[in-house]
């Protein structure tokens, strides 16, 4: 298929610039002082932001877009809305897509379900490797992210540093869901790993099926109450929302609460 020229290269995360000391840390003060009322005249960005309001929650919804995933990108494209419609305007999220061997995609985080729509359309399948790790990466980096949730097939990157990443969200509290695709039975041969870089991270394995865009857009929307209040919340839910019944089984709870 042909690329669309709007993916949007993203760097690693730089590496933590060294603070200002001295005379220039009394300056920038004055001047932070100085700009602050004008700041507070200028109009609000909305909802499509970087920086996190007090209280809010995120998630990395992160998408496996290589040649061969066309039809997972697909069904994925029609339920992303699912994410921010089960709690509106209390999850914010953002879109990460690799494809072409590369992290291509890394979006603003966001509340608006047709951004997120508009954004997601805007993206096409290209050949190449995996790069779940750097979206892992991104997703420690990015302040307020409790939940990365990921849909995939096969796994092709560094397990040493793949465990040492989900080690390392686990400590900070950022579960990894994954949702994976065996539709080609050579991913079943990394059913294993990914079940094991989710338990790091206190999270879990889901299942994934293309040809079901309902029971995924359950899926995507009980992640997003997990997201926001956890395995109380989910319980909470379990009797409107399908989806939470089968993420507690597989998260180990009782979904009947008892």
């Amino acid at each position: 298929m042909a690329d669309k020229p709007n993916f949007i290269l993203v760097p690693d995360p730089p590496a933590d610039e060294q603070a200002p000391t001295g005379a220039s840390v009394g300056l920038l003060a004055r001047l932070r002082g100085l700009l602050a009322p004008v700041a507070a005249l200028l109009p609000s960005r909305g909802a499509d932001t970087d920086a996190v309001a007090p209280g809010r929650c995120r998630l990395v919804f992160g998408v496996d877009a290589t040649a061969s995933r066309e039809p997972a990108w697909a069904a994925a494209r029609q339920v992303t809305d699912a994410l921010v419609r089960a709690l509106p305007g209390e999850l914010d999220v953002a879109l990460a897509v690799h494809g072409g061997s590369v992290l291509h995609t890394f979006t603003a985080f966001t509340a608006n379900p047709n951004t997120l729509r508009d954004l997601a359309a805007g993206i096409t399948c290209r050949a190449g490797g995996t790069r779940l790790l750097p979206i892992l990466s991104r997703a420690l980096a990015a302040p307020g992210v409790r939940v990365v949730t990921y849909i995939g097939d096969v796994f092709e990157e560094s397990p040493g540093r793949g465990r040492r990443l989900a080690d390392e969200m686990g400590r900070r509290g950022i579960r990894l869901f994954v949702l994976h695709d065996v539709a080609d039975w050579n991913a079943r041969r990394d059913a294993e790993l990914f079940l094991d870089l989710a338990r790091r991270t206190g999270g879990c394995v889901l299942p994934f099926d293309a040809q079901a865009p309902g029971r995924l857009r359950e899926l995507l929307a009980a992640v997003a109450v997990y997201a926001v209040g956890g395995t109380t919340l989910l319980r909470q839910r379990r009797h409107e929302l399908p989806g939470a019944v089968v993420l507690l089984r597989h998260l180990g709870g009782d979904a009947d609460g008892r």
